[in-house]
């Protein structure tokens, strides 16, 4: 693990650092407050710091409390080292955010007892953390598909919309449908049916571009939002959708039935309407209009701005 050793006194920073190497962990020293707080600023800065009460710069006691006043990051265990012994003085180092106190001189087998220790919490803490993404994933995941669920791409769409307006971009969004899916259901069963859709969702995502977000809006139906483009751009896209998703013959005789899709567009830009569910209405108003033209195609709302509920073949 790596650990920032700060302190002024060149005696004490090299014992420390003889140490902790020996101990398995790589040291980042530091000589001064100023330094230390540059490195503890960063992201990616080390999790566990030894810090002097008494440096040039920033002295220990300021360090910890700048630290803790950093949000979004890895916790940072911090030890203060120090000559002082009272208790209020320990207990003012610890008040300051400090998780452990080390007096000097310091005993060498009493510190790596510490040490293993904070090791052991930061391990913990960084098991925990994972734990939480994993559940958050999960939460806005779609079980089947392993897409955004319904939710969690309403509010990529969210995020994208208030992007389009801030940047000053446009915004595409494509809604999808499975033709006759309720028929391949009834004929081949909810298993078919099931592994059609997971298939689907792989082979949109291959067409996507990394930054394009796409979730099962529900049953059969998949959302597509894409930052960046036009009404000709997104209709482009949704085409090589369109030959994307669509089974070729051999494999439609091997699963006994055809695939096809349906595609209904719409975009907006920075002048134009900003509300998320008139987009998303005008993405399925085209939709259905798709629909209503034979399927297997692609149907565009209009881009003039206000008028979602207006489509174009």
């Amino acid at each position: 693990m790596k650990v920032l050793v700060a302190d002024d006194n060149q005696f004490f920073r090299r014992l420390l650092e003889v140490n902790l190497t020996k101990w398995g962990h790589q040291v980042v020293p530091c000589s001064n407050g100023t330094e230390a707080w540059k490195i503890l600023s960063r992201q990616d800065c080390p999790q566990l710091a030894i810090l002097d009460w008494e440096m040039p710069g920033m002295e220990g006691v300021e360090l910890c409390q700048e630290l803790r006043k950093l949000v979004d990051r890895p916790y940072v265990y911090v030890f203060l080292l120090t000559a002082k012994t009272r208790r209020e003085d320990v207990l003012k180092g610890l008040d300051s955010g400090a998780d452990d106190y080390i007096t000097k001189p310091f005993d060498p087998l009493e510190l790596q007892v510490r040490i293993r220790t904070a090791t052991r919490i930061i391990q913990l803490q960084e098991d925990l953390m994972k734990s939480i993404k994993a559940l958050e994933m999960r939460a806005s995941e779609d079980s089947l598909t392993r897409l955004w669920n319904h939710a969690a791409i309403l509010a990529r769409l969210k995020q994208e919309l208030d992007r389009c307006c801030r940047e000053r971009t446009s915004l595409g969004v494509i809604m999808v449908d499975v033709d006759n899916f309720k028929q391949i259901n009834d004929s081949q069963g909810h298993q078919k049916g099931d592994e059609l859709l997971k298939e689907l969702a792989a082979r949109i995502k291959t067409v996507l571009r990394s930054y394009d977000s796409v979730g099962r809006y529900g049953g059969d139906e998949f959302l597509i939002v894409l930052p960046g483009c036009d009404l000709k751009e997104t209709e482009a896209l949704a085409e090589r959708l369109r030959s994307a998703t669509m089974s070729d013959p051999s494999r439609e005789a091997a699963m006994g039935f055809q695939c096809t899709t349906s595609f209904g567009v719409a975009s907006t830009d920075w002048t134009g309407d900003y509300d998320l569910g008139n987009l998303v209405r005008a993405a399925d108003a085209a939709l259905y209009q798709a629909k209503r033209a034979g399927r297997n195609c692609v149907r565009c709302a209009s881009s003039t701005p206000g008028a979602w509920g207006t489509v174009h073949g």
